[in-house]
């Protein structure tokens, strides 16, 4: 076996096809866009090349054939609480279940990242934002979620054997959508419409810049102030709505105002997956047609909660059950509800508040992925993410 390092278009195109191979019997395997995964590459694409480089290999059998695949990355800007150490990631890690590729893949990442300064690889993440590519699945092997790594069982294996230790766990949390909530939703909801002053609303696609706006609102006074946030400008937000608006659905994106101020959101998407699947990884002008067929034909059941935030003044208020009650009176009703399930993207283990929260609303576990660290010194003590 060999290491070629994706050096041409060609060897970046047979990048794109090592999962594709390996998952080609495994019915829960949606090949990503390849357009997706190239943007990743791209410098022209991807904001994250301002602060930051990245390096591609593809691993080769002795029949010539390309069984394993990963890329490294160093971002100035990636940094978790309590880090110590200089640390770089790997990410699109793909590989048979072989022992000794596994380690040539690592071993190629970690002297790269060696090389570059770093002290550590944290794995397998993204190079850019953390609402795709993050973590390795270990439990809940379903189809997954519009951006979600996917991978066979056995990569847990092949990581922890190589010395990887899991520095954070990720947390999906899903339900069906029609049955009914539990009676605490109700009272609280009651509760909040008796005060007065409140009204939940759904989002219009009209007039985005009011939503970017209140989105803002909502989301720096609730999040920014957590480590690792930092405040959302206006025209990052309007950018969002406005790159969200083709697959937007009005249903599925609230706020609640208290005499007319933004106090919460809830912002959720259609899976798209359940329509990628049948697109085999193109967006070419054929598939965008197969994309309008099949959304036309509502083969979308599921959504995904992308994010959620209430500011602190109203937090612990029932506010968000209220926002849930009132739109579940669409997304609940036989007539007017097109989905059947749910769920939210994942909540670091390093959160309890957050996963508390997704609890409370009647979400149950649905599956686990794992971010694993690797510190090059190996006499270091290796310390799992502080709670925050």
């Amino acid at each position: 076996m060999q290491i070629v390092e994706v050096t041409s278009p060609a060897l970046a195109k047979a990048f794109l096809l090592v999962a594709p191979k390996l998952y080609q019997q495994d019915p829960n395997y949606i090949r990503p866009l390849d357009k997706d995964v190239e943007e990743v590459f791209d410098e022209t694409k991807n904001k994250t090349f301002r602060f930051g480089k990245v390096s591609r290999w593809l691993l080769q059998n002795e029949a010539g054939e390309y069984v394993g695949r990963i890329a490294a990355f160093v971002n100035k800007r990636y940094k978790n609480k309590g880090d110590t150490q200089p640390t770089g990631g790997f990410g699109f890690f793909d590989c048979i279940n072989d022992q000794a590729a596994a380690n040539l893949l690592l071993d190629t990442a970690k002297i790269w990242l060696q090389d570059q300064g770093m002290e550590a690889m944290d794995g397998p993440i993204n190079f850019g934002e953390r609402d795709k590519w993050w973590g390795l699945l270990i439990e809940g092997f379903d189809p997954p979620l519009y951006g979600m790594n996917y991978n066979a069982p056995y990569y847990k294996t092949l990581l922890e054997n190589y010395g990887c230790e899991v520095f954070f766990y990720q947390n999906c949390y899903a339900r069906e959508v029609r049955p009914r909530l539990p009676e605490k939703f109700h009272t609280a909801h009651a509760k909040i419409e008796a005060m007065g002053g409140f009204e939940a609303r759904r989002v219009d696609k009209n007039n985005l810049e009011k939503a970017a706006q209140d989105f803002c609102t909502v989301y720096n006074k609730a999040w920014a102030q957590h480590e690792g946030n930092k405040q959302m400008a206006l025209p990052v937000a309007v950018k969002m709505f406005y790159s969200m608006k083709p697959i937007m659905d009005t249903d599925l994106v609230w706020f609640v105002y208290y005499q007319n101020e933004p106090v919460a959101m809830y912002v959720c998407l259609p899976d798209l997956n359940q329509v990628f699947k049948y697109l085999d990884g193109q967006f070419n002008w054929w598939a965008k047609l197969k994309f309008v067929y099949y959304r036309w034909r509502g083969v979308i059941k599921n959504f995904t909660g992308i994010v959620f935030g209430i500011v602190p003044e109203w937090q612990g208020t029932g506010v968000d059950y209220y926002m849930i009650v009132e739109a579940g009176k669409i997304l609940q009703n036989p007539k007017t509800g097109k989905y059947l399930y749910t769920e939210l993207q994942w909540q670091g283990d390093f959160n309890p508040k957050m996963n508390n929260i997704s609890k409370n609303l009647g979400f149950t576990l649905s599956r686990r992925l794992a971010t694993y660290r690797y510190l090059f010194d190996r006499t270091k003590e290796f310390k799992r993410h502080p709670i925050l």
